[in-house]
């Protein structure tokens, strides 16, 4: 008896009434979707249509198109549960990122305090450019670099697009799943 009861009343919200249906939508737009449905279910045919709105007939059967993609459209199936929202997403790598960073931190800091109470000589940081002292001459000036030759933004964009249009279908459907590394051990 609950489920009969949940389900019409899931049902009743489900209905669109019409007068919520056209209170967002204008006037001109009610009148081209009854001339399309008018023609559809056979009562006008497609010039009488395209009087009526007062369009030639190549505009109607435009119209008529859209129409139709519309409700294919509004007719494909509503995936249940959260829907994937690359924001989220990416929120949610960026506070894993920093917390992995902090845990290094920690590491790092005990790795010093134990090699203090070990008495151990901590290893020489090395130098962020190890090609600075190879790039100076015999005189201590600095080698001159090379320039980059400029390359045409345009014809860089036509390389990628290219090659995104040869590689297969089945890569632009991947499917990434995350778990936090904490449940990986479960």
């Amino acid at each position: 008896m609950k489920r009969a009861a949940k389900s019409e009343r899931r049902a009743t919200s489900q209905r669109v009434t019409p007068a919520a249906s056209s209170s967002s939508s204008s006037s001109q737009a009610r009148r081209q979707a009854a001339a399309i449905l008018e023609v559809l279910a056979g009562v006008r045919r497609p010039t009488e249509a395209a009087q009526v709105l007062e369009t030639s007939l190549p505009r109607y059967y435009q119209l008529e198109r859209r129409a139709l993609l519309g409700l294919l459209a509004a007719c494909e199936p509503v995936p249940h549960g959260r829907r994937c929202n690359t924001s989220r997403q990416l929120a949610t790598l960026e506070r894993e990122n920093r917390r992995l960073r902090r845990d290094c931190d920690r590491q790092q800091a005990l790795v010093r305090a134990t090699e203090r109470s070990l008495g151990l000589v901590p290893p020489a940081v090395a130098k962020a450019s190890a090609k600075g002292s190879e790039e100076k001459r015999e005189n201590g000036a600095a080698k001159r670099r090379r320039q980059r030759r400029p390359t045409v933004r345009a014809l860089k964009m036509a390389r990628t697009l290219r090659a995104e249009a040869t590689a297969p279908a089945a890569e632009e459907t991947v499917v990434v799943e995350m778990t936090s590394p904490a449940r990986e051990g479960e």
